[in-house]
């Protein structure tokens, strides 16, 4: 598999998923221009230590060219000039990734509309919808230029899944919900141009922020199954990274068109495993392992 010659744009590539994908993407040879917020000099209101710098600088340690641009995806003006940028350097865009998040200290849990905080919830909306539709908007016509290309939403949770959960908070579920019908709306609108859209989800990804609330560190985050029984079907940011990086380079990607897919559903169709070679199917195990109240055991799971 290689995406050598390729140019990504993942929007969102500070940390977490963002970041696992970014990677990927430059392990399988692509140039991929990462952003976000939070750089060297400066930090945004989430107070983390990731920055876009080290996102590049590991995709240039795994084989591809990195390049971070500090944008703020709300912010129109900047997402022009970032796309006018790559125009200008690159001359064209193979795959966007729309990773834009930044809601985790914004929902809370298990409060309907009217106990939940009405700026927060509507900031989240913003960060989570107005971002990647800013985004498309300016960069598409890029992509379409040359056909072949790939959208990818990112998002929590299969449309199938999501249409038959209520996720918890009238404004998280919303937001996640909306990734996956953007992505089928898109994808109406690209394919007269040979371009392929779909989302996609990870499962219970091991980000810097949750590895952290279960006090643990990717090289032992078994010890946080002691906590959260659960947490056997986790997987690395690089898996669902992995997803789409299979996914960019398969020449038949357009029969996934409008689809909504998972890290774990695509590594049984491409074949990848996570980076300790398992292949967690994470979805799967919650129907069928936590929703029907059994003892955590990822045996078949990955």
């Amino acid at each position: 598999m290689t995406l050598r010659g390729k140019i990504a744009l993942v929007a969102g590539a500070t940390r977490g998923g963002g970041r696992g994908i970014a990677a990927e993407l430059g392990a399988a040879g692509a140039t991929v221009y990462v952003t976000g917020r939070t750089t060297k000099s400066q930090q945004s209101e989430y107070k983390r230590p990731e920055t876009i710098e080290e996102t590049a600088e590991l995709v240039s340690e795994l084989g591809g060219q990195g390049i971070a641009v500090q944008v703020d995806h709300l912010q129109s003006a900047q997402v022009k000039a970032l796309v006018e940028r790559i125009r200008r350097e690159q001359g064209r865009l193979d795959i966007l990734v729309n990773d834009v998040w930044g809601g985790e200290n914004l929902f809370e849990w298990n409060k309907p509309v009217w106990d939940h905080d009405l700026d927060n919830g509507l900031k989240l909306l913003r960060l989570a919808i107005d971002t990647h539709l800013i985004t498309a908007h300016h960069a598409l016509p890029l992509m379409i230029e040359n056909r072949g290309g790939l959208l990818v939403e990112v998002t929590d949770g299969t449309a199938e899944y999501n249409a038959e959960h209520y996720r918890l908070s009238p404004f998280y579920d919303l937001a996640k919900v909306a990734a996956n019908r953007m992505a089928w709306a898109h994808a109406k609108d690209l394919e007269p141009y040979g371009a392929t859209a779909v989302s996609i989800t990870p499962g219970w990804m091991r980000s810097e922020m949750m590895l952290e609330h279960f006090q643990a560190k990717e090289e032992t985050w078994q010890e946080a199954t002691k906590i959260q029984p659960h947490f056997v079907i986790s997987e690395s940011p690089r898996f669902v990274g992995r997803a789409i990086a299979a996914l960019a380079a398969d020449p038949q990607k357009a029969r996934w068109n409008g689809q909504s897919l998972s890290s774990g559903g695509l590594a049984q169709e491409y074949g990848f495993t996570d980076i300790d070679g398992s292949r967690p199917d994470c979805w799967r195990y919650m129907r069928e392992v936590m929703e029907q109240d059994k003892p955590a055991d990822a045996a078949g799971y990955r």
